[in-house]
């Protein structure tokens, strides 16, 4: 063949002889300074050598550019992993769970919420109210793994902590559809009796 195509091995003049002996380039087509240098080669063959390093590594000048939301799905990603369902990229408006996380998470952190733990929490249950369910990572592997026990008595042994957040998670949705319920029963009593006066 015509030899390695890289700088690195081999010069220019051994892959254009190369490609001459080969028949790609035919003798009418070769470069004019090819015979040149076949009668007056170079007393040092022109090889690629790696330059040495003399004080160790050379530092990226370059700073890597982290933004706000960049930690935030750092984080998500290390809780969440990438999620049960795959990145559907044929739709343009497209918005995977991370990136809703991350828009619900800056809307919660605009309204005045400043510990991060907490906003996230509270990020998480929004979204769980929104009827997007997060699965933290590894649990459905060690839920395989206790494939002998039920579900339940497996998660309990995750985290006996679990199954007390999801109740209180559970009654805290309850307390405030009941509320936006009383909210929207009031507004016609109050129509009503406007209307009676």
């Amino acid at each position: 063949m015509a030899g390695s195509r890289l700088e690195k091995f081999g010069t220019i003049f051994t892959r254009v002889r190369d490609l001459i002996r080969s028949g790609v380039i035919k003798q009418a087509e070769k470069p004019l300074w090819y015979d040149v240098y076949a009668a007056f080669p170079p007393k040092l063959k022109p090889l690629y050598m790696k330059p040495k390093e003399r004080f160790g590594k050379i530092k990226d000048p370059i700073q890597e550019i982290f933004y706000q939301e960049d930690k935030i799905r750092g984080k998500f990603y290390e809780l969440y992993g990438n999620g049960p369902k795959l990145f559907d990229l044929t739709q343009s408006n497209f918005t995977s769970t991370c990136q809703r996380f991350v828009e619900k998470y800056q809307a919660l952190e605009a309204q005045g919420e400043t510990d991060e733990e907490r906003l996230f929490e509270e990020t998480s249950k929004a979204l769980l109210a929104e009827g997007i369910t997060l699965r933290r990572r590894g649990e459905a592997g060690v839920l395989q793994w206790t494939a002998g026990s039920s579900s339940q008595q497996a998660a309990e042994k995750l985290d006996p902590g679990l199954d007390l957040r999801l109740q209180e998670l559970l009654k805290e949705m309850q307390e405030d559809q009941q509320q936006q319920q009383g909210h929207t029963a009031e507004k016609p009593q109050q129509e009503h009796t406007q209307g009676q006066q």
